[in-house]
C-alpha cells in the first residue's frame, strides 16, 4: 500500500450528499461532529468538495432529479473511492419507495460499498460504517 493510501486510511475525508430524505439521517450525521462523538479526533473530516473526498456519504433515496447529480459527484471523486448509504431510504428507498419519482436505493445509480441500516441511523452505526469503509480502503492495493 502506498504512502498516500496509508494517509487516506488514517485520515479519511468525507463528502455528504442528501438525496432528498426526511433529514433524520442528516441530523444524525451532524451529531457525529458534535463534541459527544467528535469524529474529527479520529481524523475524519467532513468537506464540501468531492475532488478531495475519499468517502461519499449519501442519505435519502435516489430519485429522478438527483440521480444525475449523484453520478456526477461520484465521477468527480478520485480513485479509490468509497460510497456509504446511510439509512433505509438510501439503501432501499425507505418510506418513499412507492413514490412516482423514486428509483429506489442509491445503488440503482452508483455502486455502494457500505450500507448503514436504520431510520434514522444512529451516530454509532454511522461511525461503524465509516470504519467498515476504511477497512475496505485499506484492503485496496
Amino acid at each position: 500500500m502506498g504512502l498516500i493510501n496509508k494517509a487516506r486510511v488514517k485520515s479519511p475525508w468525507i463528502v455528504h450528499y442528501c438525496a432528498g430524505s426526511c433529514n433524520g439521517c442528516d441530523i444524525e450525521i451532524l451529531a457525529c461532529l458534535t463534541p459527544y462523538y467528535d469524529v474529527e479526533r479520529f481524523g475524519i473530516l467532513n468537506i464540501g468538495n468531492p475532488k478531495h473526498a475519499d468517502l461519499l456519504v449519501v442519505t435519502g433515496p435516489a430519485n429522478m432529479r438527483c440521480s444525475r447529480v449523484l453520478k456526477n459527484l461520484y465521477d468527480q471523486m478520485p480513485e479509490p473511492k468509497l460510497v456509504m448509504a446511510v439509512g433505509a431510504c438510501a439503501a432501499t428507498g425507505g418510506v418513499f419507495h412507492n413514490c412516482y419519482n423514486i428509483l429506489g436505493g442509491i445503488d440503482r445509480v452508483i455502486p455502494v460499498d457500505v450500507y448503514v441500516p436504520g431510520c434514522a441511523a444512529r451516530p454509532e452505526a454511522i461511525i461503524d460504517g465509516v470504519v467498515l469503509a476504511l477497512d475496505k480502503l485499506s484492503n485496496i492495493k
